[in-house]
């Protein structure tokens, strides 16, 4: 095990990984379970990232074997997600303030949505004040990291964030009927995603603080067709890289 005191970062974006990569110093690299761990120096703190692949299970396995190999201070996961809510666009940022199972239904044992044997539904995260902080930060200036081009291609002028609650699922949301069945369960819900709540439980079960950034991707409809590998690679990532660094500089 490595006993340093490491920050972790997870993500299930192949290109947000990369983009981190290219900043990590001192690197040394691990790879279990068809999982490769690069622990390092980024923005002079100690980390170990991560690609955790696509879904709860992917990323509960993931999370699991990261807690059990390093001495985690605290896990950030960063990624894209489906919009819920009609005033969030493309490129607006959610920071996760509780996290939900949208698919988790043990009823009539359990209440739906609650987690057998937790006795509660949501999962808080850690930070999420701090985070929407350098999330602010970042946002002042974020213009300058991103090219003109992919600002226009994506509409990305009047970008905001928020805290909010995150949905995650193993299904790809791209169905109004869908949204409106998720918003009259959890109202609240801000956005939607396949790992969030999962790998939430699992820290919750470690007492592990976690947090999670949120960039919307598409609205979860039926219009969900955005070129997903070029909005990872040209806008989630940059984001996800100048998110974290402001938010380790308040460190």
């Amino acid at each position: 095990m490595d006993t340093s005191p490491r920050i972790g970062i997870l993500s299930a974006m192949h290109d947000e990984i990369d983009a981190l990569l290219k900043l990590l110093t001192n690197v040394k690299k691990i790879t279990k379970g068809q999982r490769t761990y690069y622990s390092g120096t980024l923005f002079n703190k100690e980390v170990v990232l991560v690609f955790s692949r696509w879904g709860k299970v992917a990323s509960t396995m993931t999370t699991t074997q990261l807690i059990n190999d390093y001495n985690l201070t605290e896990l950030i996961f960063t990624g894209v997600a489906g919009g819920l809510q009609n005033d969030l666009n493309i490129g607006d940022i959610i920071v996760g303030g509780d996290l939900f199972q949208h698919d988790l239904d043990a009823s009539p044992l359990f209440p739906k949505f609650h987690i057998p044997l937790l006795n509660k539904a949501g999962i808080t995260t850690a930070f999420s004040e701090k985070l929407l902080k350098a999330t602010a930060v970042f946002l002042q200036d974020f213009k300058r990291h991103i090219d003109p081009s992919t600002i226009a291609a994506f509409k990305l002028e009047q970008v905001k964030a928020r805290i909010g609650t995150i949905l995650s699922g193993d299904q790809f949301i791209s169905s109004s009927t869908k949204i409106s069945e998720l918003l009259s369960d959890i109202p609240q819900a801000q956005c939607v995603e396949m790992e969030g709540a999962a790998v939430a439980q699992v820290c919750y079960e470690y007492d592990i603080p976690f947090s999670i950034i949120r960039t919307i991707s598409d609205k979860a409809n039926d219009n969900a067709t955005l070129d997903f590998p070029k909005f990872a690679k040209e806008v989630a990532s940059l984001y996800a890289a100048g998110i974290l660094k402001a938010y380790f500089d308040m460190k």
